[in-house]
């Protein structure tokens, strides 16, 4: 070293003062400009920050809940499942095994872990990236509320100051409120509430301390901890949250290791709806009244009309009924051929259906055939063997080659179920019942036919059961309340009716013969034909209604006139465009379900209309009523008039086209409909106390198959629902008012039976409008030899 390279070094540690001002003047300067920069990040942040200020509040979005008449839950409609559900209601070790492993400091921290921030700032400058926070219970609940899942140091800024305000404004049990109820559990849920009834199917409050582990687990990664899908990381995680509660002291050791070996059950909800078309009508209303958003996330509580049991039954009888036609129209063969069971059963396996899963008895299910025999056929359907004998099969030898099962259909003459069936081929069964390791099996298809079945409490309104369509997954479409159809003879009532409010009686006789209408017009000639192609000449218009004689009720239209009847439809409730001809006699006009079934509700009531409703009563998310059903019964015809029309139908039961419904036990009435080439069938009818309607068809007009009529497609369906609907009700017999008479009378004249003699049927007449002559003695030919001995 030179000279004055010694000389500077010396100098420099002589001059201490003087570089350590310097040394010091530079940190300050660094410091101000990092305190000047980290307040600018800081107003920036702030400028751009969510304002907090409606916290206290903060309504989250809730599930709107519509219930059952006795109160089941049968829809939700929400963004995000949510039940609100407060602190004080939220087991204490639930509560201690989210902070135990979210937050253990957060009773002690204003919303920010400096610890856990350094940690985790260290760990993510060595990574170069963020791979591990810090987040509080209370940063959660920003991020959550205000802010977008993206993980960028902007974001975490912002969360930090977010939860500094946050813990400014509210208490700690207010934010563990909010976060409980608010953050994500996976499967759907949000919140502990809807985390409960999701992975136990029971409320937050019974909960069980290893059931709370589970739970708490879950937040931090509800796809990666599902115990539905990853059960042994589920587990692990379990323990982890039980460890971290011994260590922050909310448990013992002893507590710890009694919840680790606790065996959980958890119950995966099920989305089954039991009354889609139903709740989507409800749905349809609410949105209507109260708009999307309080739908959708107003926490609704809506109370329906709907019976549950009676819905079940309903769904069950017309997808029955429509299967029982749809065999008649014929097998439209295998699903799909050529598929051995190994492919089968992978393909089963990926869709989620295997043996963890076997069928139920009277699941509706897919298998393949694996062997075929004189005896029948060996299946296989989710890993389980099966077997169909050879009588179960027999139905498929008549094959419908095409949409019409009239033309189309074609007996193949099949001896063996080897005349119909090759090994491989993929077909739709039922499961009947087991027979130790083995299915018993019947041969199935899904209809291509649809229907639709309605129900109604005549004395309210309220509709007790809905079904619109043979599967709402397959169409959503509601042909109960918006599918209009041609009623055909079901019409019938409302031309009758309006006969008798014009003083016409059961007992008035009507001819019933063939007429020709606009003969002079080759286009327009119209010969009303009975189903029968018979004439009975002089008939009642009793008879006329039971037996559904076309020509005679035409005639009868053509007397009364057609206004009356277009009044008489409209004050019924029938709001559809009727046709203002004679065609109207025979139901040429489109009606909906609901509105025939509403009117012949009108009959059984005596005369008194009341609109069919859904809903009973809606509540807001605290509770407040928001609204409830008022009825408004109107009397829209004579309680005399209703009773002698509903007495009419009661003999379309007892001896008419609907015979087939007179043993059920208790006095109901009601009318058969069938249109041109059997295109619709119908059956409405009921008791003073239920009133049900059904309908049959295809969506497109074509025809049901020859001679499927009402009393055929429709009525069958109709008795089995209301064999059951009714069972539990009492029996309410047709109640006569004060101003009827019974009253003897000769059915071929109308006027009163023969003096001294034993002929003639009891009929029901207004008070006033009964014959008063009598008809003359008919002799017989016994009669005429007693003459002649005289």
């Amino acid at each position: 070293m030179s000279f004055a390279d010694r000389f500077s070094f010396l100098h420099f540690f002589r001059r201490p003062q003087s570089v350590w001002k310097a040394l010091l003047w530079s940190v300050v300067t660094v410091g101000l400009i990092g305190f000047v920069a980290g307040l600018a990040t800081v107003g920036y942040l702030l400028q751009d920050l969510p304002s907090i200020t409606g916290l206290h509040e903060y309504q989250p979005s809730l599930v709107t809940r519509v219930y059952s008449a006795d109160k089941q839950v049968i829809g939700q409609f929400f963004v995000e499942r949510r039940i609100l559900v407060p602190l004080e209601k939220i087991p204490r070790q639930l509560v201690n095994a989210v902070v135990a492993i979210e937050d253990s400091r957060f009773f002690e921290h204003r919303g920010l872990d400096f610890v856990g921030i350094a940690r985790a700032a260290f760990t993510n400058l060595v990574s170069g990236k963020i791979r591990q926070g810090a987040s509080t219970i209370t940063q959660q609940l920003a991020r959550s509320l205000f802010l977008s899942p993206k993980r960028d140091f902007e974001r975490k800024a912002k969360e930090a100051l977010l939860a500094l305000k946050i813990e400014q404004m509210l208490g700690k049990e207010q934010i563990l409120e909010l976060y409980l109820n608010q953050i994500y559990f996976g499967h759907g849920a949000y919140g502990v509430q809807a985390a409960a009834q999701t992975y136990f199917g029971k409320d937050v409050g019974q909960v069980t301390l290893a059931e709370a582990a589970y739970l708490a687990g879950l937040p931090k990664g509800p796809g990666d901890y599902s115990p539905f899908y990853h059960p042994d990381a589920s587990k692990k995680r379990q323990a982890t949250v039980l460890k971290r509660m011994v260590e922050e002291r909310f448990i013992t050791t002893a507590e710890a290791e009694g919840a680790m070996a606790e065996e959980v059950s958890f119950r995966r909800q099920t989305r089954d709806e039991p009354a889609p078309y139903f709740v989507e009508h409800v749905r349809q209303r609410l949105m209507a009244t109260y708009g999307e958003a309080m739908v959708y996330k107003g926490g609704l509580q809506v109370y329906t009309t709907l019976s549950l049991p009676e819905q079940q039954v309903a769904t069950t009888v017309l997808q029955e009924g429509l299967r029982q036609l749809d065999k008649r129209q014929g097998y439209r063969g295998p699903l799909r051929r050529g598929v051995s069971p190994d492919e089968f059963s992978a393909k089963q396996v990926s869709s989620g259906a295997s043996a963890d899963s076997p069928p139920r008895p009277g699941e509706i299910i897919e298998a393949v055939v694996t062997k075929v025999g004189k005896e029948g056929l060996t299946m296989l359907a989710r890993g389980l063997p099966g077997r169909i004998p050879a009588d179960d099969l027999m139905w498929a030898r008549r094959r419908l080659k095409g949409p019409d099962p009239i033309k189309h259909v074609k007996d193949i003459g099949a001896k063996t179920p080897g005349d119909l069936f090759k090994v491989g081929d993929v077909i739709e069964v039922r499961v009947k019942k087991m027979a130790g390791d083995v299915a018993q099996m019947t041969l199935e298809q899904s209809p291509i036919v649809e229907g639709a079945l309605l129900s109604l409490d005549p004395r309210t309104g309220a509709t007790r059961a809905m079904v619109g369509g043979y599967d709402f997954q397959r169409s959503e479409y509601n042909r109960a309340t918006s599918a209009r159809r041609q009623p055909g003879s079901a019409f019938k009532p409302m031309i009758y009716a309006a006969a008798i409010t014009q003083g016409l009686s059961p007992g008035t006789p009507i001819v019933d013969s063939g007429v020709v209408y606009n003969e002079n017009d080759p286009d327009l000639v119209w010969r009303p034909e009975n189903y029968d192609q018979k004439f009975e000449g002089l008939i009642t218009l009793r008879q006329s209604l039971a037996e559904s004689r076309n020509a005679a009720t035409v005639r009868l239209l053509e007397k009364i006139g057609i206004h009356p009847v277009l009044d008489l439809a409209q004050n019924l409730g029938i709001t559809s465009s009727l046709a203002s001809d004679l065609t109207l006699a025979l139901g040429s006009s489109g009606v909906t379900l609901q509105e025939l079934t509403a009117a012949y509700g009108t009959f059984f009531n005596q005369g008194i209309r009341l609109e069919p409703y859904t809903i009973e009563s809606v509540l807001d998310s605290n509770g407040q009523v928001l609204e409830v059903h008022v009825p408004d019964p109107r009397a829209v015809m004579a309680k005399e008039s209703a009773y002698l029309i509903a007495n009419m139908m009661e003999d379309v039961i007892q001896r008419g086209t609907g015979q087939a419904a007179k043993g059920m036990g208790r006095p109901l009435a009601g009318k058969t409909g069938t249109t041109n080439d059997f295109t619709d069938a119908w059956f409405v009818g009921g008791a003073p106390n239920l009133v049900a309607g059904i309908w049959v068809g295809f969506d497109e007009i074509r025809t049901l198959g020859d001679r499927e009529s009402g009393a055929r497609a429709a009525l069958p369906i109709w008795m089995n629902y209301m064999k059951a609907a009714l069972d539990p009700l009492p029996v309410v017999p047709f109640a006569m008012p004060e101003g009827i008479v019974e009253v003897k009378i000769d059915p071929a004249t109308g006027l009163l039976a023969p003096e001294g003699s034993d002929q003639g049927t009891v009929e029901v007449f207004l008070k006033g409008t009964e014959p008063t002559k009598h008809a003359e003695m008919k002799s017989s030919p016994s009669q005429f030899f007693k003459f002649d001995q005289m």
